[in-house]
């Protein structure tokens, strides 16, 4: 019996709103303070009295990662987690996080939509709100970029000017894995290319 061919759905074919909404339902909040998230002009976030810490990376293809071998789950998951990893280094409780994300034509809705498994996968096991974010085109490859928001009391803050001789440095995972994610790192690397819906 053959089998039919799989063809990617093109994101023109649904345009950018109709990708956001795509992309992004089904997501339930986790916190009360995440008063109105993705499908307005902008996120509407209850303070509660304790300080605010934002933090950003961005990631791009071809310099933090490449897609021959990083599965796109992964690779929204990871997105997530980094930030994360700086809102909880300074002490403070992830609450929220935008997603913003740039792409070329190679990148087809199958691809986006596991790479939002991967973000989705993420904010369910550390209680993050996905509230908002921005989608674009871009004449070459993929950029990523996430904000997360967090709190805590101003008291608890962790500086790192604050650093003393004699503190005690714990680190989580395993120290260098992220590297086996960065374009030329090692050799005989498995092609997950197939697996991430994009034509890489």
């Amino acid at each position: 019996m053959d089998q039919k061919e799989f063809k990617p759905t093109d994101v023109k074919e649904l345009g950018e709103f109709g990708l956001i909404q795509h992309l992004t339902e089904n997501i339930k909040n986790h916190h009360p303070e995440s008063l109105k998230g993705v499908g307005d002009d902008g996120a509407v976030i209850r303070n509660t009295g304790e300080v605010t810490v934002v933090s950003t990376d961005m990631l791009v293809e071809g310099i933090h990662f490449d897609v021959m071998y990083s599965p796109m789950k992964h690779l929204g998951y990871k997105a997530v987690v980094v930030n994360l990893s700086d809102i909880y280094a300074m002490n403070a409780k992830p609450l929220q996080i935008t997603v913003s994300i740039a792409i070329s034509s190679k990148y087809s809705v199958e691809a986006l939509t596991e790479l939002y498994e991967g973000i989705k996968l993420a904010c369910s096991h550390y209680k993050v709100d996905l509230v908002g974010g921005d989608t674009t085109s871009s004449p070459k490859g993929m950029t990523l970029c996430i904000t997360a928001i967090g709190q805590a009391p101003e008291n608890r803050i962790v500086y790192r000017n604050g650093a003393r001789p004699g503190d005690i440095i714990c680190v989580t995972g395993d120290l260098g894995s992220g590297l086996s994610w960065t374009p030329g790192f090692g050799k005989g690397k498995t092609n997950l290319s197939r697996t991430s819906g994009s034509t890489a």
